[in-house]
């Protein structure tokens, strides 16, 4: 994925659901999350163990999501072990042939899962890897 294209996804897409986003301030998906809070992304978390972060409800999956949220959703950023991905990878899927969203399934950095990008491109889905 050229960093063009990271750009350009960046550049046309402002809601992220954050999978996987932690409360703890020194955590990769917080400080990931914050940073994209503070450049005017809306975040959504996605965390079954939390109740809120940045004052946003955390919902235990995206499918818990309520509808009328999940079709403002633009991007999935996830944050779980690469092994954890193709269960989240799956709800994308799912949320997409429900209510046409999101766009993007993004993993982080060192967060690759080659059969789960597969399906999501396979569903229609832009997927980038490991990448932050």
């Amino acid at each position: 994925m050229s960093q063009s294209i990271v750009e350009e996804i960046l550049g046309k897409y402002r809601v992220i659901a954050v999978v996987g986003l932690s409360k703890e301030l020194g955590k990769p998906s917080h400080r990931v999350a914050a940073y994209l809070k503070n450049h005017g992304y809306q975040i959504i978390p996605v965390n079954p163990f939390v109740d809120e972060v940045f004052g946003e409800k955390s919902y235990k999956s995206l499918l818990e999501i309520p509808e009328v949220l999940q079709r403002k959703i633009d991007i999935v950023d996830i944050f779980r072990r690469s092994e954890d991905v193709p269960p989240v990878v799956d709800q994308v899927i799912k949320m997409r042939e429900d209510v046409g969203r999101p766009f993007v399934v993004w993993m982080q950095q060192g967060i690759i899962n080659e059969a789960a990008a597969k399906a999501a491109q396979q569903a229609g889905l832009i997927v980038v890897m490991n990448k932050c």
